[in-house]
């Protein structure tokens, strides 16, 4: 059952916003190897390469290009979301990828799996999340205010970029215990739970 806040409004949102590794795919990165492959501890990886040298950087891009292709190259969809992709396309509802990978293993999880997003925001587009520039970038892209989008993903850092940019955020838990301060204006077990509370909404 997916937690329904007190404050869940009843009106659909025009657009989604959809976090890519955990999201809509099936986890694909090794985190922990990338890090250590990189020599940066614990830290995160993108707020770790910007401080580094441009020898150590490319070193680091190698790393990491080489992690995200092999990845998206065997990624795998989380279960409900063709179904869920359907269902808001049935409705007119427009949808983004918001993530912190790179367009190029972006676009081939899109293209293995035949995925109808035509619009993708990446970290090659600017600051990426947890700062809510990429969730803004899209809203204009796609011609919505942002209150009436929501920001769906399963990690702290799109719950925080959505609370930032002061959208409905909505986390797909996948059964695990939060972990993070932000509060998610909603929390679903997967992505069947999210079209349960679409299902709930009305135009």
């Amino acid at each position: 059952m997916f937690m329904m806040h007190p404050q869940a409004t009843s009106i659909l949102p025009k657009a989604l916003l959809f976090d890519m590794d955990g999201t809509i795919t099936e986890p694909m990165l090794d985190f922990p190897r990338i890090k250590s492959e990189m020599g940066i501890g614990a830290r995160p990886i993108l707020e770790a390469m910007s401080e580094m040298d441009s020898e150590r950087l490319r070193a680091a891009k190698e790393v990491l290009d080489r992690h995200e292709q092999k990845a998206a190259r065997c990624s795998a969809l989380n279960p409900g979301c063709r179904e869920l992709l359907a269902w808001i396309k049935d409705r007119e509802i427009a949808a983004a990828l918001i993530t912190r990978n790179s367009l190029t293993s972006v676009t081939t999880v899109l293209q293995r799996h035949e995925l109808p997003i035509k619009l993708v925001i990446t970290r090659d587009d600017g600051q990426p999340k947890p700062d809510p520039y990429p969730l803004r970038l899209a809203c204009g892209r796609l011609g919505v205010d942002e209150s009436d989008a929501w920001m769906v993903g399963d990690g702290q850092y799109d719950v925080e970029a959505g609370v930032a940019a002061g959208m409905k955020t909505v986390w797909v838990s996948h059964g695990r215990p939060k972990h993070f301060v932000a509060e998610p204006w909603q929390a679903v077990p997967d992505l069947f739970g999210l079209m349960r509370l679409l299902e709930q909404c009305s135009l």
